[in-house]
């Protein structure tokens, strides 16, 4: 288990003597293992001993043919302690209630006659998610100090990213910061100026896509009075409101050729002049840009200078999209999850199922960091529990590519199928009100439950 001197502490809630002397004798070796016979004796041990596990058995006495104390139990365990991972031990008859259970914060269930074995692989699993989420906070206690408080990774790529920051960041070269949209490039862009010795002067960010092209040459270099209607007094442009400061540039490959030439004069002499106006005006601005298009091919087609494309990327960083970089996801997820959950007024901070984690590492994330992001965000406002289900998440079917050798009906099956399971989730599996959804009769839906196999997911 744990290559640490300190065993990690459990603790083992049931009121059967056999099954607590089984499952001592065969954890005591790993872990410092407390005993319980019920609800009343569970508490008073977890909030003394502040186990890091609980393997709990809903059937507790005085009730022990009923679930309500040890759900009851359950919910008291996890309001003292949301980090805690509780494990239920279930008998086949009581699965429902076991996935209630998950449902109301439970990490996971295991079956009676428990298996020793299957147990270890279980609490080992919760070992390491304890281990990978105490990374997090440390992080961020990290980032107090470091330019890195949004941008996670532990991923080689990522540590690959920190490493240029760090580099890049106390120079004054311009850097170019490419990626798909969702990457994080602008989280990017304020990391290098963080790190920079002109963090104390302006941070000017400009969406150069979001601004009309007749306009965006005054917001950038500002204007003279009388220089075209409506201009009644004279105004700064960005470029001057980041003096001895930074501009970033979001969408450098969407600006118009006329400001491509403006702006190279400025990287190369210093100077800008205003919209109607005749004065050099010094700037000392770092310039950081960044696009999700491919500048060499916007080149080559002679949309983009060449010359400003070589000034600009004297450093290029490239930002991996989320697919290359899977041992990030659960991170990210994880780190939003707080944040949002706290900022939601959700509290105990809730915590992810094991679908809906299963769900998150499946889906390819086209929308990248941003996507997972904004899905997190809908599941904690959708969830009543502390427990975020996979149907929360809104995810959408996977449809494997035609590369992957997917036929025209393959193709066809697998649409019907994701069509008829999302209807299935949207309507919490109320029959009529799919059927009537899809367009379809009922026994043509439960034709179609029994041809994919669909099932009804633990919290769905």
């Amino acid at each position: 288990m744990s290559a640490s001197t300190e065993k990690p502490k459990i603790l083992i809630v049931d009121d059967d003597e056999e099954i607590l002397t089984q499952m001592d004798w065969a954890l005591k070796e790993d872990f410092a293992v407390s005993r319980a016979f019920d609800q009343k004796s569970a508490l008073e041990i977890f909030r003394s001993e502040r186990p890091a596990l609980v393997i709990l058995d809903l059937g507790l006495p005085p009730h022990p043919r009923d679930v309500q104390e040890g759900l009851a139990a359950l919910e008291e365990i996890l309001q003292t302690d949301p980090a805690v991972k509780v494990l239920i031990i279930s008998g086949n008859a009581d699965r429902e209630n076991a996935l209630r259970a998950i449902r109301l914060g439970a990490s996971d269930f295991f079956s009676k006659p428990v298996q020793i074995e299957e147990l270890k692989v279980v609490l080992s699993r919760a070992l390491f998610l304890i281990d990978l989420e105490r990374e997090t906070p440390e992080r961020r206690q990290a980032s107090e100090v470091e330019p890195f408080e949004e941008l996670l990774g532990t991923s080689p790529r990522m540590l690959d990213l920190f490493g240029t920051i760090a580099k890049v960041a106390p120079t004054n070269v311009p850097v170019l910061v490419t990626g798909e949209s969702g990457t994080g490039k602008e989280l990017i862009a304020r990391a290098i100026y963080r790190r920079s010795h002109r963090r104390d002067h302006p941070f000017v960010p400009i969406h150069c896509g979001a601004i009309p092209a007749s306009l965006l040459e005054s917001e950038l270099f500002g204007y003279e009075k009388g220089a075209f209607t409506g201009a009644t007094a004279p105004r700064i442009g960005r470029l001057q409101e980041a003096q001895d400061g930074t501009l970033f540039l979001d969408e450098i490959g969407d600006l118009e050729l006329s400001l491509q030439v403006k702006l190279l004069r400025f990287l190369q002499d210093g100077v800008i002049e205003r919209v109607g106006g005749r004065e050099k005006i010094a700037i000392n601005a770092r310039l950081i840009a960044a696009t999700n298009r491919d500048l060499k091919v916007a080149v080559e087609s002679g949309r983009f200078r060449e010359d400003l494309f070589y000034r600009l990327a004297v450093v290029q960083i490239a930002v991996p999209p989320l697919r290359e970089r899977p041992e990030d996801v659960m991170l990210l997820a994880n780190s939003f999850l707080r944040k949002y959950s706290k900022e939601y007024g959700k509290l105990p901070v809730g915590r992810l199922s094991a679908q809906a984690e299963a769900a998150i590492q499946s889906y390819p994330w086209p929308g990248n960091v941003r996507e997972l992001e904004n899905r997190i965000k809908r599941a904690i406002v959708m969830s009543d529990g502390p427990a975020i289900s996979s149907s929360a998440l809104d995810l959408p079917p996977l449809v494997r590519p035609a590369s992957e050798g997917l036929s025209v009906k393959k193709a066809k099956e697998s649409l019907e199928r994701g069509m008829v399971q999302r209807a299935l989730k949207e309507t919490s599996w109320n029959i009529s009100r799919t059927a009537k959804l899809l367009g379809i009769s009922r026994p043509t839906l439960y034709d179609l439950i029994e041809r994919y196999g669909l099932k009804e997911a633990p919290g769905e």
